[in-house]
Parts: structure tokens; sequence; C-alpha cells
């Protein structure tokens, strides 16, 4: 099957029809010119008078000139003073004589030969319009009853090795090796089945990736397609639910006949979550559409054939709300994870994106890769396209190293803001506010460097104190929780000892703050006070397919109110400790926040020579 061949029809038909239309809109045109081209026959502002008027008048001697119609059997008399008058006869042969006798110019109407064609356009006119109304009314129904019978069909867009140009293979993958050893071997199975149904095994029925969104499960998707050179059918989940019902289950079945026709091939359903939610849950019971759908797609994946050759694979970043029959073996026989990629995977992911860009020799990709944990694929392909861009706008021909800090710190803080301009007042308050943030991750332990501390606005900060890890981490022990808060008090606590005042700034950091302290109790059980043990059921959200029967509060009022005490001994027990450091190198923090002032960005180095340690942190702080 030729996509291309596909599209070839519809915009030939669609010239067709315009044609058509073109000419249609062109008689029509004519049909009503023609038409009112018969009333600009008779001369204008003619007074209609009767016949006998007309015979008094003209042996008076009134008129001048008179024109004679005779197919029309009217006269109008041109008077002596200009004036025009009209009179209809039926049969009167002594009209030319007495006409003659008195001496009047006689003409004969030179228009008068087409009024016949312009009598036969006005009666005919009605049954024209008629019959192109039929028409136009023909086509449409017509037209409907097609897109009617498509609606059934399905919307899945056919790849074939053959008829693309750039094709995808594991070789453009990176940071997702497990992935990619699982997804290997469905690839050898629709190469070469014949040696595992030799064995006894069985065919795997479908894969579903899992992963958040940005970590490549569309791409290890159509690396499968290409590897294995077959034909791959992608849709997405939302292609098949529309307003009327058993369009979507249609769709469905049609997917699948479509496949078997072409098998072995691939079926690709991205973001499934939208048709594979959980049946019968969440508020009002569950979508009757969705769940045909849902109910097809079971049904069609359990029912193959053993001889048959489709596999399906999924990809969602929401596996919880799935539906349990869709996750039993037998129909996604395989869940493969496809995570966030570590230091090696990033380095990796950067080496493909940088292909094809022009970068400078003092970059280096590995110390990207570390100061950029937490970033998926689609993040960092967003890195280097954001370097190339910024460079070029500085019109310079390759990308260095500043261009792509400069598009880490756009991405990890947001645009910089240059149109935010803060008083003086302000941009001192939030270089000590920052300052604090910085000093307090310096000493407390169990943190990682302070990468970067900047008073320039970008997104929603005024400032911000970047620190990143020196690998990557998985866990957070109680410690580095203790100490995590201590930072985010560090910058209240600045503004305090410096101006005697607080201000707004710190509302992010007491929001983070609170989460952490009330993770810390309720659902990482580090409280000696409240034990090992997790408080509430979280957040079960009810619209996305959770049950309304499950409460997120399974405490009593009274353990709540310990919770609460619980949480402000943490946060004031941090706060002190925090005041304690600040307290004790209030000279670095007044020194070192001068010096922020003027340059408005210190960097790592700097930042540990001014103040004489290796500070340890791996958050952004604002």
């Amino acid at each position: 099957m030729n996509p291309k061949n596909k599209n070839k029809k519809p915009n030939k038909n669609k010239k067709q029809n315009d044609k058509k239309n073109i000419f249609l809109y062109i008689l029509i045109s004519v049909l009503l010119f023609s038409t009112l081209a018969s009333y600009l026959h008779e001369p204008k502002q003619a007074k209609n008078i009767e016949f006998s008027a007309f015979m008094q008048e003209l042996d008076n001697g009134s008129f001048s000139d008179v024109t004679v119609s005779p197919t029309e059997h009217t006269l109008v008399g041109k008077t002596k003073n200009g004036n025009l008058v009209k009179t209809f006869f039926i049969n009167y042969p002594e009209l030319i004589p007495e006409l003659q006798e008195k001496g009047i110019n006689i003409s004969v109407n030179p228009n008068d030969s087409g009024w016949v064609w312009s009598m036969a356009l006005q009666a005919f006119l009605p049954f024209i319009l008629i019959a192109l109304l039929w028409f136009f009314i023909f086509r449409q129904a017509q037209g409907a009853n097609n897109q009617a019978m498509s609606f059934g069909k399905n919307r899945a867009k056919v790849w074939n090795k053959a008829d693309s140009k750039n094709v995808t293979t594991f070789k453009d993958v990176a940071g997702a090796e497990e992935a990619v050893e699982e997804l290997k071997e469905i690839v050898d199975f629709l190469k070469t089945p014949k040696k595992f149904v030799d064995i006894g095994a069985k065919i795997p029925k479908g894969a579903l990736l899992i992963g958040p969104p940005g970590t490549g499960k569309t791409l290890l998707a159509k690396a499968v397609a290409g590897e294995a050179d077959v034909p791959f059918y992608s849709i997405s989940g939302s292609d098949f639910v529309e307003m009327f019902v058993g369009v979507g289950a249609s769709r469905v079945r049609d997917l699948f006949a479509q496949a078997k026709k072409t098998q072995p091939c691939l079926i690709f359903l991205d973001e499934i979550d939208a048709v594979g939610r959980h049946r019968g849950a969440g508020l009002g019971g569950g979508h009757d559409e969705r769940e045909q759908t849902l109910n097809q797609l079971l049904v069609e994946m359990d029912g193959f054939n053993s001889n048959e050759t489709i596999i399906v694979i999924a990809a969602t970043n929401r596996a919880d709300i799935l539906d349990p029959a869709l996750l039993r073996p037998g129909r996604f026989d395989r869940q493969i994870t496809v995570d966030k990629p570590s230091v090696k995977g990033r380095l990796d992911i950067l080496k493909i994106h940088a292909k094809g860009k022009k970068i400078s020799k003092d970059v280096d990709l590995e110390i990207i890769a570390k100061r950029t944990p937490g970033f998926t694929g689609a993040d960092l392909a967003n890195l280097t396209n954001e370097s190339a861009l910024l460079a070029a706008r500085h019109n310079k021909k390759i990308i260095d190293m500043k261009d792509i800090e400069a598009a880490t710190d756009r991405i990890i803080a947001g645009p910089e803001r240059k149109s935010q301009i803060l008083t003086n007042k302000e941009k001192e308050i939030v270089a000590y506010h920052e300052m604090g943030h910085a000093i307090v991750a310096a000493v407390v332990p169990k943190t990682d460097p302070v990468h970067k501390i900047s008073i320039l606005p970008r997104g929603n900060a005024l400032g911000y104190t970047m620190q990143l890890p020196v690998e990557d981490k998985h866990l957070m022990s109680k410690e580095e929780i203790e100490s995590q808060i201590k930072i985010l008090m560090g910058g209240r606590i600045a503004e305090e000892l410096i101006f005697g005042d607080i201000t707004s700034g710190a509302s992010n950091d007491i929001e983070r703050a609170t989460n952490l302290a009330r993770n810390f109790i309720c659902q990482f059980g580090m409280s000696k006070k409240l034990g090992t043990r997790k408080f509430g059921s979280g957040n079960q959200e009810v619209f996305i397919g959770k049950s309304y029967n499950d409460h997120s509060k399974d405490y009593s009022e009274a353990t709540a109110r310990e919770i609460d005490e619980e949480m402000k001994t943490i946060i004031d027990t941090c706060y002190e400790d925090a005041k304690k450091i600040l307290i004790k190198n209030k000279q670095h923090l007044i020194d070192i926040s001068k010096i922020l002032l003027e340059k408005e960005v210190i960097e790592r180095v700097e930042f540990e020579t001014l103040f004489g340690h290796k500070p340890a942190n791996s958050q952004t702080t604002t």
C-alpha cells in the first residue's frame, strides 16, 4: 500500500470538483444577467397611459417621435417637452398611416428581436433554478453520505520503509538501552518468526511503553518499524473517540482488518490512555463510547490467531489509570519502562543531536550532560536547538559553550526578562535573598555544588540560585531533606538579618518547604513522633479514572493536629539552624552580595573562592 498514491486521488478529484463548481457559477451568472437585461430593453421613465389617452395626445399633436415595438405591442411617444409616454395596443392597422399623416418620426425598437429569447429565459428560469438547486442538494447529500460511511474507517497513518526517505533505526535512539534490548526481540520475531514458532514460543501480542513525556516512546516505536522493515500503522488514542456512539469500535475493527491484510506488521497506539482508562470508574460511571472502543480493542488483541504476526505497541505516561484488562498477559505482554536518561544516556543523546550542527571545539558534551540532570531526550533536543538559535541571533558561525550555558539557563529558569526593571532597593533585596540560599547550601551537609547565582529576572523568578548534582540521585535521605528545607529558608532569613523586614519573595520557598515537611511525615515515614506509617491515600483524582470512594484522609482529627504540629516543628528547627549559619557568616553574606549586585551573575568557581567552601545541592532554588 502506497500512501503517496492515496494522497493523489483526492487532489485530482478536488480539482475536477472545483472546475464543475466554477462552470455552474458562470451559468447561473449568465442566466441572471440575461433576465436583468430583458428589463433594460424598455425606455427609462416612460409613463403608462391608456390607449385612448395616447391617441388623444396624438390628435393634439403632442408627440414628436413614436417608437413602435410590434412584438411587444407597445407604443412609446416622446412629447415636445421630452417626456415619455407608453401604451399597449392589440391590433390597429391604421396606426402607421395616422402617424405618417401627423408627420411624426416613426422608429422600430432595435432590441425587439431579443425579446423572444428574453421571454423564453424568464419562462424557463424557475425550472432551471429548481434543477440546479436539486443538483446541489443531491451532491451535498451524496458527500454527507460518503462522509458518514467513512466515519467508521480508521485514521491510521501507514508507513513503509520503501516509501520513506528518513528511516529511524535503533542507532537513532540513545539513553534507553534497556528498552531497546526488549524491543530488539520483537524485531527479531517480525523478521524471523519461524524460529520462535518452531520451538513452541508464542507470539507476543503487544508491548506497552511507559514513561514521562519526552523520553522517546514514539521514537522507539518508529525505530522498531524501521528495523523490522514491515508496514507500520500509527494512530493516536484520541482518533478513535467521536461524538457518535459506535464509531470508535468500528475504527478499531477496520484498523485490525487492514493490518491483517499486510501482516507481518506493527500497530502503534500513541497516548492509549485516551481510550484505555479504567472502565466504570469516576463520577457518573464511565463513558459509553470510550468503553465500547476499549472493549473492541481488548477483543481484537486477544482474538489473534496463532499464525497472525501483528504486534501492537502502545505508549502512555499515565499507566496508573489504564484498565487492568489491557495490562494482563495475552494483551500487552511486556511493559517497558522508558525513564529519564542517566548521565551516560544524556551524553549519547547530545551526541546524536549535535550531528549536523556547527559546534565549537571548546564545547564539552560530557560537562553539559552532567549539568542537565532530569532532562529528557526532548529537553536535550530543545537544548541543542536553542543553542543554535542563540548563536544565530548573535550572528555567530559556530555554537560555543556560552550559547549552551545560556540555553540551559533558559530551559531551567525560563527566558530572561530584560523588560523587568527592578528598583535599586528591590535588586538589593533579591541579591541578599539569593546569597542567603547559596551560603546555607555551602554549609549544610549532603548537598551538591552551587552552579550559578543570578539576580537577572528569568521566567517567574526575580533571581535564582542554581545547584546541580555531582551524580544522578534516585533516593533522598532524611538528612538531605532537612538540608533542603534549610536552604529554602535561607532567603527569607537573609532578608530579615540585613533589612529587619521580610518580603513576599520567599512565597515559593515556603510552599516547597511545606511540601517537603509534609512528605517527610506523611509519605516517607521519617518522623520519630508519628512513626513509620503513611498518612492519607494519595491524590485520588476521581475525574481521571479513580474511584469516588477513595478518601485522601484516612486519619483522625487528633492525628491531623499532630501532623500539623510536627510539620511546624520540622520547619521551625530548620529555620533556626539556617539562621545560625547566616549569623555566623553574616560578613560573607554582605561582602559577596555586594559583588553580586555589581556583577549580577556569580559562577561556581568564583563563589567557592569568595566563600572559601565547596558548596553542594541538586535543586534550583528561587
